[in-house]
């Protein structure tokens, strides 16, 4: 069962994916109940998440639905197998919250990522001094040990990046990358990584140009997650000051997607960002800033 009865996004996730076949079957819960030999509370509580279907309820229920998609049936299963599995972040608890936790779920089980950052370089993608240098200027109250935790997870968050075992898209607005140039030694560094990013076939990043303040300003930061071979958008975490918010409705989802598509439409290319961004790496005079 989920930690304290609270739904993990995995559990709520299969969850939903249950509640979904069977309305397209056009089941009741009493029918779901009785072929998993289960109580209808049993069955409210697995589509609410609130506690963890195994693998073989998963098989009786897509069974019982007439669900026959292999890759669905082996997807859900997989989730089921997963729902309660600990991550490597429950060695962080004293920094990761609850929430946080499950945008790092997320992430972890994503094959394709996509985020838009307006005012931030995005976490995946940030150097060790970006990260503590933007969860310093936070707004909570952070200990020193709690800092260097939470830049050891952004550290640890990257892997699966570096590794290729995730495809990444981020679109960032210009001044988010421009702005760095007040911190010298930062900022080269930091545009360094972003252009060693760039160069893996896995990893696309875009620029949006400062003077697309319109499309800018249409969506705040979002990252969303397709968990599949193909890229279908299936959760959105947008963070905002007290928690992240998943969204996984999939009229909300089409609005992302089409925010997107729109954003990166209007976006420098890969290669024109890449000029961009040596241009500012070559703006900053030798002897300002250590170089590698």
């Amino acid at each position: 069962m989920p930690a304290g009865g609270r739904p993990t996004v995995r559990s709520r996730r299969l969850g939903a994916a249950l509640k979904r076949h069977r309305e397209a079957a056009g089941a009741d819960q009493a029918t779901a109940a009785e072929a998993i030999l289960k109580s209808v509370s049993k069955v409210s509580r697995l589509e609410g998440g609130l506690t963890s279907a195994s693998p073989l309820e998963v098989r009786t229920l897509l069974d019982c639905y007439g669900v026959d998609d292999p890759k669905e049936r082996a997807r859900l299963e997989a989730w089921a197998k997963t729902s309660n599995q600990r991550g490597w972040w429950l060695d962080f608890q004293e920094a990761v919250t609850p929430d946080y936790a499950d945008h790092i779920t997320l992430e972890n089980d994503a094959t394709h990522i996509r985020t838009w950052q307006p005012a931030l370089i995005p976490g995946l993608l940030q150097t060790p001094d970006y990260a503590k240098s933007v969860i310093s200027a936070g707004p909570f109250h952070l200990s020193q040990d709690q800092i260097a935790q939470l830049v050891q997870v952004r550290q640890e968050r990257q892997r699966r990046v570096e590794e290729g075992e995730v495809k990444v898209a981020a679109v960032i607005w210009e001044p988010a990358i421009t702005s760095l140039a007040h911190h010298p030694t930062l900022a080269v560094r930091q545009w360094r990584r972003l252009l060693d990013a760039a160069q893996r076939p896995h990893v696309t990043v875009q620029m949006l140009p400062a003077s697309a303040s319109r499309e800018a300003g249409t969506t705040g930061p979002f990252v969303s997650f397709s968990f599949g071979g193909e890229p279908n958008v299936e959760a959105v975490a947008v963070e905002n000051l007290p928690n992240t918010s998943v969204i996984e409705a999939p009229d909300d989802l089409a609005l992302y997607v089409n925010a997107f598509d729109g954003l990166r439409s209007s976006a420098l290319s890969p290669e024109e960002t890449a000029d961009r961004i040596l241009q500012l790496v070559n703006s900053i005079p030798y002897g300002t800033e250590e170089r590698p």
